[in-house]
């Protein structure tokens, strides 16, 4: 089962999130059947984004981290929230590139350098907060950790991995993001990042069996943690016929009328699951009366 594990160190002054997400990178891969690159660019990014999500605490507050370089895939969304559901999808599943010299998949050639990460949070309030930053890899990590410097401020540790097995499905996923808070101790913090230039990939840690708890315990080497919540991490989906409906009665009347002349319905996929609602002439009538 995919979890992650929020904590703090003992003395109050440095965070942490720390997440296993094979289960979740690999469900992604099999709804949108992406190649290995692709498979590893997308779950890095929901990784990210799960843990972005618990980074947040109100009821139905929700979070959209969105990456757009100008490499081939595309344009990569991912959305989750504070319980650890956590959705996305990719706009070109089935770009492939040769491995880099060093044999990693070429995450940051298929996302390319030359773009923005978006964040946008839903706290419930009227106007969502939107922030941005340039990419600056397209590894996605070094990416979110420049977002949590130029827009919130935060100086940030982030580092997300996904290991391809030889069939293609996903053998290990996971990722951790490391915050000091304003006090922290720069002795402290020169330890952490000296411990984690010293560690292994997160990929490899996951492959290995190694638990959120674990990971932090090597990440934090000569600390004292205390963990404070763990959070079951899972690919979710919450559409519906009912919210698909919405999204149709919020199109122009002439639009449905089109649909209704020239196809005599519609189906609409969604992104993130490819589940398919189809709408009879009858159906699409009744929305434009309503």
């Amino acid at each position: 089962m995919d979890y992650m594990i929020r904590g703090i160190d003992k003395k109050g002054l440095i965070r942490f999130f720390v997440a296993v997400t094979t289960d979740t990178v690999e469900k992604a891969r099999e709804i949108h059947n992406t190649t290995p690159v692709v498979s590893a660019a997308l779950g890095r990014t929901l990784t990210a984004c799960s843990i972005m999500g618990v980074m947040m605490k109100g009821e139905g507050e929700s979070i959209s981290l969105q990456i757009r370089g100008d490499g081939p895939i595309g344009n990569i969304v991912s959305v989750a929230n504070p319980k650890g559901d956590v959705k996305g999808y990719v706009k070109n599943p089935d770009i492939d590139l040769p491995l880099k010299a060093n044999g990693k998949l070429n995450v940051g050639g298929a996302v390319g350098k030359n773009g923005r990460i978006t964040v946008v949070k839903d706290l419930g309030l009227k106007d969502p907060y939107i922030g941005q930053s340039n990419l600056v890899s397209g590894e996605i990590a070094e990416d979110v950790a420049n977002y949590f410097f130029y827009s919130e401020q935060q100086p940030s540790a982030v580092n997300l991995g996904v290991m391809i097995d030889r069939d293609m499905t996903v053998k290990a996923s996971g990722g951790y993001i490391v915050q000091p808070l304003p006090d922290a101790d720069e002795d402290d913090i020169s330890r952490l990042e000296e411990n984690i230039k010293r560690s292994e990939p997160v990929s490899s840690l996951v492959n290995r069996g190694l638990t959120p708890e674990e990971i932090a315990e090597t990440v934090f080497k000569g600390f004292e943690l205390e963990i404070l919540e763990s959070i079951k991490v899972e690919y979710k989906c919450d559409c519906s016929r009912e919210k698909i409906e919405s999204a149709l009665l919020s199109l122009d009347e002439k639009e449905i009328e089109s649909m209704i002349e020239e196809d005599n319905g519609a189906e609409v996929v969604c992104y993130f699951c490819n589940s398919k609602y189809n709408f009879s002439k009858e159906d699409l009538e009744t929305l434009i009366n309503s």
